[in-house]
């Protein structure tokens, strides 16, 4: 959270939540100080018009004027570890006031200062307290100017105040810092929920990258593993896994860079974007598969392929050409079927699947990943994706993704 501007405005137990590591700084402030010294006044003024009334009076005896004069001048002196012991000041100043009219002021200022910086219970015991003791002072140190009730009202109605401001105070203050908790734990959700979507898109973009490149990638696998261990093949059939290899190499180039490209800045693309795979770019990928060697049959009853859905379109196309791939690696010189049926209201079916491998072959790194990404990816899109092993040893995927109606 953003600190405040200026911490030395704020009081002391608000500056030491604004500033956590800075405990010195936030023992006291500037502000502080200048309530500190204004209460110190306000507390010592008090003194003096209460000690000019005992002398105006004339029946005070000079020494006990003196003790006066003393008791007052401490009384307010001690104000200033009214912070540290709140309720033990308090207290001894509370009982103090009974007998010594000049630390009335000290007594009232260390009230609200217990009031500001403790609990309500606390202040209330001290508080009742001081309520109770209020007609003694008058009693025992009357003024002659002013009546008893009437002091007594007085002091009363003053305590009262007193009290209740300080417990206003208190409450704003735990309202300020309540609000400032809630900003705090608002913003480090806010940070939590940006850190998930970059890690939720980081693994998007790895799925795409897996989705799309494993595709090209086992293409040039299983053509250079043919080039190898066929190295008698005929001219024609080696310049044609020659220009396979070259074809899915430039293929995967492409789809890396537009991968790379979701990192840019929206101005560094660089080139233009290519579009992205559809429904009916389906063809083209079983083509692709076909040159590659690979023996599909599809079966498409899709009246109008191309009002599909872009992204549900999309998602079909990544499933197919996972599962073309896995069928490329784990069970090679079988055919494929490619069956995707449905339409709008009914949503899309793609079901792939391959027949037990009859040759053996070379495993090919990185395999048990696509299908994870693939279930995932017919998650988002709002639909289910099964998969599993058939009763004659093959394999099969079936998806079903949601068509809305038009």
């Amino acid at each position: 959270m953003t600190r405040t501007e200026y911490p030395w405005l704020l009081p002391s137990a608000m500056a030491e939540a604004e500033l956590p590591g800075d405990r010195a700084r936030a023992r006291r402030t500037v502000r502080d100080w200048v309530v500190d010294i204004t209460a110190f006044l306000i507390a010592a003024g008090i003194a003096l018009i209460a000690l000019a009334a005992i002398e105006n009076e004339g029946s005070t005896p000079d020494a006990v004027l003196v003790v006066d004069s003393v008791i007052g001048a401490a009384a307010c002196c001690a104000l200033w570890v009214r912070r540290r012991w709140p309720v033990g000041l308090a207290a001894a100043l509370t009982a103090l006031s009974i007998v010594e009219p000049v630390a009335g002021g000290a007594m009232m200022v260390a009230l609200f200062s217990l009031a500001v910086h403790r609990p309500f219970k606390p202040a209330a015991i001290v508080g009742a307290g001081a309520l109770i003791v209020a007609p003694l002072q008058p009693w025992l140190r009357p003024d002659p100017d002013t009546g008893y009730l009437t002091s007594v009202i007085f002091g009363v109605l003053l305590l009262l105040l007193v009290l209740s401001w300080g417990m206003v105070v208190r409450s704003r203050r735990q309202l300020v810092l309540t609000l400032r908790e809630r900003a705090r734990r608002a913003e480090a959700e806010a940070d939590l929920r940006a850190e998930q979507a970059q890690r939720l898109a980081r693994e998007a973009i790895a799925r795409e990258m897996h989705d799309v490149l494993a595709h090209r990638l086992t293409l040039l696998s299983v053509h250079a593993g043919a080039l190898e261990f066929r190295p008698d093949a005929p001219t024609a059939e080696i310049a044609r896994a020659a220009g396979v290899i070259r074809d899915s190499s430039h293929e995967a180039l492409q789809d890396l860079r537009e991968i790379i490209g979701v990192l840019r800045g929206p101005g560094d693309t660089g080139e233009g974007e290519r579009p992205q795979p559809t429904l009916t770019t389906l063809d083209a990928l079983i083509d692709e598969s076909r040159q590659a060697g690979m023996k599909v049959t599809v079966d498409q009853r899709v009246a109008a392929p191309g009002d599909a859905p872009a992204a549900t379109g999309r998602t079909v196309y990544r499933i197919a050409q996972e599962c073309l791939t896995n069928a490329r690696k784990h069970a090679p010189g079988t055919e494929v079927t490619v069956t995707v049926t449905g339409g709008p209201g009914d949503g899309l079916t793609i079901e792939v699947a391959n027949p037990a491998p009859t040759e053996p072959y070379e495993r090919v790194p990185g395999s048990g990943q696509g299908l994870i990404g693939l279930t995932e990816r017919a998650t988002l899109a709002g639909g289910r994706l099964e998969h599993g092993p058939t009763p004659d040893g093959g394999f099969a995927v079936r998806a079903r993704l949601p068509w809305p109606a038009a």
